[in-house]
C-alpha cells in the first residue's frame, strides 16, 4: 500500500473507527490484571490517566519543526499506568495512546513506521514500570520509559527520516541528537518535580501493590 493510500485510510471514517476499535480492545485488556480476575476500576482509571496525557499533549511548550514537541509532562502521565499498575498494563495503555495519537495527527510514510511511532513508541514508556517496586522506581521507572521511547523514535528517525537530517550530521546522528533536543528538557523537568519526597508519596500512595 503505497503512502498515500495509508494516509487516506488513517484519516477516513474507516480507518479511524478500525482504530479505536483496536484501542478499546487494548483498554479491555489494560483491566485483565492476571489470568482470572478483570479489574474495572484499573481500566477506568488508566482512562482518566491516558486523558490526562491527551490534555498535557497538547499544552505545548516548544513544537520542534520535524515532528516532536516538549509538552506539559504528557510522557509522565501515560508512564503512571505502568508505575500504578504494572509494565503489561502500562506498556498496553502506551500502546493506546499512541492509536490515538495516530487517529488524531495521522503522519504516515510506511506501515512500519506507523507501528514505530505511534503504538510502540508510546508503549515503550509502559517498560518503566518493571522498576515501579525499586527504591526511587518512579523516577528510574520513569526514565527507564522515556529511553525506551527516545530509542524507538531513533530507530524510526534513522529509517524513515534520514532524509531530514540538517546538514553536518548523517542520518543517525541527527536521529540521536534531534530527539534528544525535545524527549531530555521534558524527562528532566519532571525528575526535577518528582525529587520532591512529596509528591513521589501522593503517587506511591495509589500504587496498587
Amino acid at each position: 500500500m503505497s503512502e498515500e493510500a495509508l494516509q487516506s485510510f488513517f484519516e477516513s471514517i474507516a480507518g479511524q473507527i478500525t482504530t479505536v476499535i483496536v484501542i478499546f480492545l487494548l483498554l479491555v485488556l489494560v483491566m485483565r490484571t492476571n489470568e482470572k480476575k478483570n479489574d474495572v476500576s484499573v481500566l477506568v482509571k488508566t482512562s482518566i490517566l491516558l486523558a490526562i496525557a491527551f490534555v498535557l499533549n497538547h499544552i505545548i511548550l516548544l513544537k520542534m519543526p520535524q515532528g516532536g514537541s516538549i509538552t506539559a509532562f504528557s510522557m509522565f502521565a501515560i508512564f503512571l499506568a505502568a508505575y500504578l499498575f504494572g509494565p503489561r498494563q502500562g506498556i498496553l495503555a502506551g500502546m493506546a495512546y499512541g492509536l490515538l495519537d495516530l487517529v488524531l495527527n495521522p503522519y504516515v510514510v510506511h506501515p512500519m513506521q506507523i507501528f514505530l511511532d505511534y503504538p510502540l513508541a508510546f508503549g515503550a514508556i509502559g517498560i518503566g514500570g518493571l522498576l515501579r517496586n525499586k527504591k526511587f522506581g518512579i523516577i528510574t521507572g520513569y526514565l527507564l520509559g522515556v529511553l525506551g521511547r527516545y530509542l524507538v523514535v531513533v530507530l524510526s528517525g534513522i529509517i524513515f527520516w534520514g532524509g531530514y537530517a540538517a546538514e553536518g550530521f548523517n542520518t543517525v546522528t541527527w536521529s540521536f541528537f534531534y530527539n534528544m533536543t525535545y524527549m531530555l528538557p521534558e524527562a528532566a523537568a519532571t525528575v526535577a518535580i518528582l525529587l520532591i519526597p512529596q509528591v513521589r508519596s501522593v503517587f506511591e500512595r495509589f500504587k496498587v501493590k
